[in-house]
């Protein structure tokens, strides 16, 4: 796959994981549920910009520009310092839909992540560094999206950490 072919490639995939975190964003009934949807569109709507810039360059001089890939979220680490604050209230109230977003976000997630490893393979240099940054960013959100689904459905574990054991 050449570098081109590969940008817009990854502008389908985060394009696809950006829709579905607006639709959830605009379903979801919890305002809390409707920011953290809202926050990770908006991270996937960065991708979206940011890769469609790259292109622009690409297309127009045959170079690849690899500026700052800014977050829009705090990182996995941040994000489960603050989760327990949310603890209460979210054991109060059913939390079917979301769970079920959430799923869906998590296979769009892997696969999305799967192909940035790929093109991290297959690729040299410029392409390999693109792909790098995002297959870093794009695991993150694949831990973060699977330890609120496993809060939410009560697997037991939280960032594939036990959180408490039965014996």
């Amino acid at each position: 796959m050449t570098l081109e072919e590969a940008i817009k490639t990854a502008l389908k995939y985060e394009k696809r994981i950006r829709n579905l975190y607006q639709e959830a964003a605009d379903t979801a009934e919890d305002l809390v549920g409707k920011q953290v949807f809202g926050l990770l569109a908006g991270e996937e709507q960065n991708h979206v910009d940011y890769l469609e810039t790259r292109l622009a360059r690409w297309e127009e001089t045959g170079h690849l520009q690899l500026d700052s890939l800014e977050r829009a979220l705090p990182s996995a680490d941040a994000i489960r310092e603050n989760m327990g604050k949310l603890q209460t209230r979210m054991d109060r109230e059913d939390r079917k839909d979301e769970k079920q977003m959430l799923s869906k976000a998590l296979n769009v997630e892997v696969e999305t992540s799967d192909f940035y490893k790929r093109m991290v393979d297959e690729l040299s240099d410029e392409g390999r560094e693109l792909f790098a940054r995002f297959l870093q960013i794009e695991n993150e959100h694949i831990q973060i999206v699977q330890a609120e689904l496993d809060y939410l459905s009560h697997t037991g574990y939280w960032f594939n950490i036990k959180e408490f054991d039965m014996e």
